[in-house]
């Protein structure tokens, strides 16, 4: 099932298929969700998530937090009723779960 998880370190073992990409260097993976961010904004139901700073302030913060080896979770509401989950997960290992491997290598 492709809902996200209660807690996000539980990505690492949804089914492959989910994964959107992979990246060993922390910035790639914030670009990625950059581009997310920028692509689904126009979607977004609220108009102060629509906000370009505020997206850049949380791609920044998403950029730190996985310096350090966290994960990060966004999610957003589009158009009713649909919903947008963004995840970058640290997998070596993840902090909050060490025992789940990557599910790609």
């Amino acid at each position: 099932m492709d809902l996200p998880p209660l807690e996000t370190a539980y990505w690492l073992i949804k089914p492959r298929k989910l994964v959107r990409g992979t990246w060993e260097d922390p910035m790639e993976a914030t670009q990625w969700l950059g581009e997310q961010l920028t692509e689904y904004a126009p979607r977004f139901d609220s108009e102060a998530d629509r906000d370009r700073t505020r997206l850049a302030v949380l791609v920044n913060s998403a950029a730190e937090r996985l310096d350090w080896g966290g994960d990060v979770s966004q999610g957003f509401y589009l158009e009713r009723p649909m919903y947008l989950s963004l995840a970058l997960v640290c997998c070596s290992p993840n902090r909050a779960l060490p025992e789940l491997g990557c599910p790609v290598r």
